[in-house]
């Protein structure tokens, strides 16, 4: 369905689900295009992008950020087009990411907003590898993983928009890399194309064991974004001083529960082991002076080298990104989720 130039599609929360997101959660509505005015400019989304923190501002539970009330537009980042502005620093033509959520049009008057290169060929990258998935994995790695030549850099979601990146950099860190992933497919993408020293598909039989096999020397680093079974594999390998970098709990986001037994035993490892696990929310490091210029230099000259390679899942139509992103939960997306909407 394309866009119009009069009407404004949006995708609102229909309800709040309490298991797995279904289609009766969203609802897609249609209403006049705003107008800005003094001070604010109309932007036309041409890219959204889809990730698993989205679960959580459905739910009304207390987080680290504001849910989306009931009947309000779902929340995400977009690359927009500036289509009409009233603002002095924004012209028409003008590329820009914001988080005007999933919907065609929303007004803006700035805050949140970063200008893009108008003319980049993958304008998408912006939601992506050059932007908060891409910096996580970056921030995350680094400065709460820390990994050091020669160790083991174990990674869940290993071909996600996250996990693909963590990966690749712990490589150019000098470290085994060992992924986890959903599908012989994507195992495979993340050896042959990603560079990983393998990969153990989470669906096939005996994920403990193969776990082992391919860590002989344990764990030191576990770039934890799913939580569940793949954890209770990960625990007893991690080494002495493993740091655990808690980006995300993808098995958990639609209630399921932690498995009791794992929960009784942590505590005890992190204490023995001397194991850092730490959460962290990226939104914190946009904070800290200069260090997204630090990541986008450092990761601009990577890809530019060919020491980053980065894949898109792209979805066609706004009116499909409900059944995306249920995808998305359930592991059917294979690399960075993204909805093109223009």
């Amino acid at each position: 369905m394309p866009q119009s130039a009069t009407v404004n599609r949006r995708i609102v929360l229909a309800s709040r689900p309490t298991g797995a997101p279904a289609p009766e959660h969203f609802r897609l509505e249609e209403t006049a295009v705003p107008v800005p005015g003094p001070g604010q400019f109309l932007l036309r989304a041409d890219y959204l992008s889809l990730d698993p923190y989205m679960r959580g501002r459905m739910s009304d539970a207390p987080s680290y950020a504001a849910h989306v009330e009931i009947d309000a537009v779902m929340t995400g980042g977009t690359v927009s087009r500036v289509v009409a502005s009233q603002h002095p620093d924004y012209r028409e033509g003008d590329l820009v990411m914001a988080y005007t959520g999933w919907q065609d049009y929303a007004l803006s008057d700035g805050t949140g907003a970063t200008k893009l290169d108008k003319n980049m060929p993958r304008p998408s990258y912006a939601l992506g590898l050059f932007g908060m998935p891409g910096f996580t994995a970056y921030a995350g790695l680094l400065d709460i993983g820390q990994p050091k030549e020669g160790e083991t850099v174990v990674v869940a979601a290993a071909t996600g928009a996250v996990g693909s990146v963590v990966g690749q950099i712990a490589r150019l860190k000098g470290c085994r890399v060992v992924g986890i992933a959903g599908g012989a497919e994507k195992c495979r993408y993340a050896v042959e194309e990603l560079g990983f020293d393998a990969c153990i598909d989470h669906r096939g039989d005996d994920l403990p064991q193969q776990l082992r096999d391919a860590c002989p020397k344990g764990i030191d680093v576990y770039f934890e974004n799913v939580g569940g079974k793949v954890f209770e594999a990960v625990l007893p390998l991690l080494n002495v001083h493993a740091r655990v970098p808690l980006c995300g709990l993808i098995a958990q986001y639609s209630g399921v529960a932690p498995n009791a037994a794992l929960l009784s035993t942590l505590p005890r490892n992190l204490l023995t082991k001397r194991i850092r696990m730490q959460g962290f929310i990226i939104f914190d490091y946009y904070q800290r002076a200069g260090y997204f210029a630090e990541f986008f230099k450092e990761m601009s000259a990577w890809v530019a080298a060919g020491k980053i390679k980065y894949r898109e899942d792209v979805v066609q139509g706004l009116e499909n990104a409900p059944q995306a992103f249920m995808g998305l939960l359930e592991g059917k997306n294979f690399g960075k989720l993204v909805v093109q909407i223009a």
